[in-house]
Formats: C-alpha cells, sequence, structure tokens
C-alpha cells in the first residue's frame, strides 16, 4: 500500500503524459488518413506528371510516400512539435509540483504556519508534510520539557547533596574538636556521619546517571544466568535496611529458573525496583517478590503496600527525569532515572515492564523469554 501512495503521483502524471500522446497520434493518424485518401482520390499530375492506369492509384499512393512525401514531412513535423510541447507541460507540471514542495519543506520548522496546503494532486505530500511538522513539533517539546526536568533535577540533586555534606562536616567537627566525648556519644556521631556519607553516595551516583543517560548506548553482555540466585542475593543486601525500617520481604519461586541476560544489568534494574518498593511502603509492612513460568517466558512481580498511584502518574512513571514524589523528600527523591533505565535495560533483553496500582498494593511487573 505504501509503495502505491509513493507512486500514485508518479502514475497520474505519467498517464496524463501518455493520454496526451494518444490524443496527439490520433490526431495525426486521423490527418494522416485523410492525405492518403485525398492522395488516392485525386488527380496529382501537376505534382507528379503520372499517367494513371487501372492500377495507377496504387501507383500514386506509393510514389507519394518514397518519392512525393512533402505532405507527410510536414505531417511528421507537426506530430514533432505537439509532442515537445506535450514533453514541455509535463516536465513543467513536474517542476511546478517540485518547486511547491520545496517551499513546503521550509515551512516544516516554520512556527508561524500552523497546517501545510499542497494543490490536491500532491494530497498523499501535504499528509506526509503535516504528519513531520507535527512530530518535528513534538518532539522539539519533548527535548525541551527533558532539558528543563534535567537542569530542575540537577538543581535539586545539588541541594539534597550540600544537606548531608553539612550534617558530615557539622559530626565530624565535634569529633574532632571534643577529645573527651563520652564512647556512646562518639559512636553515635559516627554512625550518623557514616550514614550521612552512604547518602551522599547514592545522590553522587544519582547525578552520574543524569549525565551519561543521554550519551551513553546500553550495551548488554549475555551469560547464563541462575535468575533466583540473583534475586536471592539482591534481597539479603537489603535486610539491614529493612530492619532499620521494620519492614520484612517474602521470595516466592519455582524451581530453578536461567536465563540468557546480562547480569549487572538486571541486577540493577531488580535492586531499583525493591528499593522502590522498600521507600514507598507503609511502615511495618511486607514486600513481595514472586517468580513464575508462563508459558515460554518468566513473571517477576516486585509488590509492596503503599499509597495508591494515580493513572496519570502511572502512564508517565517510566518517563526519564518524572518523578512520582515531587517533594523533596531526602528518603524517597530520586533522579527520576531508575525506572526509565529499568526499562530500557528490560525492552533490550526483549521483554516488558509495567506498573499496576490500587488501594491495596502497587505491583511492578516484569516478563522475561526464557530462550
Amino acid at each position: 500500500m505504501k509503495n502505491k501512495k509513493k507512486r500514485s503521483l508518479l502514475f497520474k502524471i505519467f498517464a496524463q503524459f501518455l493520454i496526451r500522446e494518444l490524443i496527439i497520434m490520433i490526431i495525426i493518424t486521423l490527418i494522416l488518413g485523410a492525405t492518403a485518401w485525398i492522395i488516392l482520390k485525386s488527380d496529382f499530375t501537376w505534382l507528379y506528371n503520372i499517367n494513371y492506369d487501372t492500377y495507377g492509384k496504387a501507383i500514386n499512393l506509393f510514389n507519394v510516400v518514397f518519392n512525393g512525401f512533402t505532405p507527410f514531412l510536414i505531417i511528421f513535423l507537426i506530430w514533432l512539435i505537439l509532442s515537445i510541447i506535450n514533453i514541455y507541460l509535463t516536465l513543467k507540471k513536474v517542476f511546478s509540483y517540485m518547486n511547491t514542495i520545496i517551499v513546503s519543506v521550509d515551512k516544516l520548522y516554520d512556527k508561524n504556519v500552523e497546517y501545510i496546503n499542497l494543490p490536491a494532486e500532491l494530497d498523499d505530500v501535504e499528509k506526509k508534510l503535516n504528519h513531520l511538522k507535527t512530530e518535528s513539533e513534538k518532539n522539539e517539546r519533548l527535548a525541551k520539557e527533558s532539558e528543563e526536568k534535567k537542569d530542575n533535577l540537577i538543581i535539586y540533586l545539588a541541594h539534597d547533596i550540600k544537606t548531608p555534606l553539612t550534617s558530615m562536616i557539622g559530626y565530624l567537627s565535634l569529633l574532632d574538636e571534643i577529645d573527651d566525648m563520652p564512647l556512646s556519644q562518639r559512636k553515635k556521631y559516627t554512625s550518623v556521619a557514616l550514614a550521612k556519607s552512604y547518602k551522599l553516595e547514592d545522590l553522587i551516583n544519582e547525578l552520574f546517571d543524569v549525565a551519561r543517560f543521554n550519551s551513553e548506548h546500553i550495551i548488554l553482555e549475555k551469560e547464563e544466568l541462575k535468575l533466583n540466585m540473583m534475586l536471592e542475593q539482591i534481597i539479603d543486601d537489603f535486610y539491614p535496611v529493612l530492619n532499620e525500617l521494620g519492614k520484612t520481604i517474602s521470595f516466592k519461586t519455582e524451581e530453578n529458573i536461567i536465563i540468557m541476560a546480562d547480569p549487572d544489568k538486571l541486577c540493577r534494574v531488580f535492586s531499583n525496583l525493591i528499593k522502590n518498593a522498600i521507600n514507598y511502603s507503609k511502615e511495618e509492612s511486607e514486600i513481595k517478590v514472586e517468580v513464575k513460568k508462563e508459558n515460554d517466558n518468566v513473571i517477576i512481580n516486585v509488590k509492596n503496600v503503599g499509597k495508591q498511584i494515580s493513572e496519570e502518574k502511572l502512564e508517565r512513571i517510566f518517563e526519564k527525569f518524572y518523578r512520582v514524589e515531587t517533594s523533596r523528600n531526602s528518603n524517597t527523591g530520586g533522579s527520576g532515572l531508575g525506572l526509565a533505565i529499568a526499562k530500557d535495560i528490560i525492552e533490550l533483553h526483549n521483554g516488558t515492564i509495567t506498573a499496576e496500582s490500587n488501594k491495596k498494593e502497587t505491583i511492578f511487573k516484569v516478563t522475561l523469554p526464557l530462550n
């Protein structure tokens, strides 16, 4: 269908040329027939000085064609002139269309022009140009919004980095200045400074993500991966945080599941999903990680009990730099890149990632092919 549309305009121009050429040939044929008929029916002795006999008409026609060709030369010249005019009209129309298209292309980026109008013959071109104009304006708007989000995010992160850094300097200064500080108090201040340094490390890592997100091309290094074992190790890493927050995590899985995947990249995906589930879940609640096979796929669900996410936010949750929590909460505030990068990684594995939320729980569902 697309090829037919591309050929339609060219076909119309070529058809018009052929129709005009056919009309010219019909006119020339009629003139030629009339000329031959006149020659056969008339006495051209004044021109050829030939005596007629019983078959003289045939002899006269033969002589006219091969010897007295003046009438046919005139007819040929008429045909040649009409054909040249036909070619000129065709080329004129082609160049007119080309000029119209060139002028219209300049309007693609003209914000003062809302819609490009072309002649009826260029209807297909008009639709495509307007589609390109719409997509161009949309992409420009999205790029501008993305740039604004990134700039705002860098400002927020810079502010967030300053907060733990100031606390670290304060506590370390006290430790340095007070020599006879009680051991219990010294231990407390050291613990707080260490916690703040970990937070600072997370924020710096987010800054690196922001800096390289647009320039870094994710390359997978696949190998056989025991998915169950990887998830268990990730969950184990979160136990200290879970104990501190009074939360628990359960892991439900079937038999050992082995897939071809990039371990480091998938580890990043599921670490981010579990971390989000911990940050946005209710106090003393349970986070659930479930793994099951379904046809030729493996499905991993990460569930948490927490505040319901609206449909509007769910639709944008995988956009880069988009944050569900708009307030700058030091515990839950992130760069808004984690889920966007997770989506890229999962899709590179030919899988899908979706999110759903209701009053009871929020579920992130990852589907990966077994083969």
